[in-house]
């Protein structure tokens, strides 16, 4: 199947309110731009030198998603020119990301990653960290970074049951810190989970953003 095809099926599955992220990782300028003359506007890099030349080569009315691990000595190089950072995992990155953008005079859009996969090679705060960092409202040493919620990954198994349930204790923890300690910032509204393998358990989860790849684009080539 075609870019185009394999793009009309996932949004002939995924409601309206879902922003579908194309994962461009690995894959060549021809195949993004079938996905752009489709309509689609919003893709996903997740490695800084492959992202770079692309936003140089490719529309500028494309927005870019950054939605892979970010090294701080790597932040430097989206600010400005990305429109979200996915993966927020430590206060640090965090810091960086606002010292950085208060350098180049304007504010970054974040979500904050959260640890929920049964794999230590994931990253992000720990939910227990995240909530006692909101009960000290600590966002407020960070005006350039605007954080419009959180993202999370689960664990990669074939196991739908631990999938959904890790889906599940994010979409719970979205809904208790915009509760209680969000309640006035219109903002924080978004909730990334899911891809390929299992967007469809995160969408009957509660998730606003999906990062797709390999179900538009095929095997990435290396």
């Amino acid at each position: 199947m075609s870019v185009t095809q394999n793009i009309q099926n996932i949004r002939s599955q995924i409601p309206e309110n879902v922003q579908l992220i194309c994962v461009t990782k690995f894959h060549s300028d021809e195949l993004i731009m079938e996905a752009y003359h489709v309509g689609e506007k919003t893709f996903g890099e997740s490695r800084v030198q492959e992202f770079l030349p692309k936003r140089e080569r490719l529309p500028q009315d494309i927005h870019w998603h950054f939605i892979g691990h970010l090294q701080t000595n790597k932040v430097k190089y989206l600010i400005p020119g990305v429109d979200l950072i996915h993966g927020v995992d430590s206060i640090k990155l965090l810091e960086t990301i606002d010292k950085q953008a208060q350098k180049s005079d304007c504010v970054v859009n974040c979500l904050l990653q959260v640890h929920i996969a049964d794999e230590q090679t994931k990253f992000g705060f720990s939910p227990d960290e995240l909530t006692t960092l909101f009960e000290t409202d600590f966002l407020k040493a960070y005006p350039n970074v605007n954080v419009c919620g959180l993202m999370g990954m689960a664990t990669f198994t074939d196991d739908h049951n631990q999938v959904r349930k890790e889906f599940r204790s994010l979409k719970k923890l979205f809904d208790t810190i915009r509760q209680n300690y969000q309640s006035d910032n219109p903002n924080f509204k978004e909730l990334s989970m899911g891809m390929s393998d299992d967007y469809q358990i995160a969408i009957e989860e509660g998730s606003t953003m999906i990062r797709v790849g390999t179900l538009i684009f095929g095997e990435r080539e290396y």
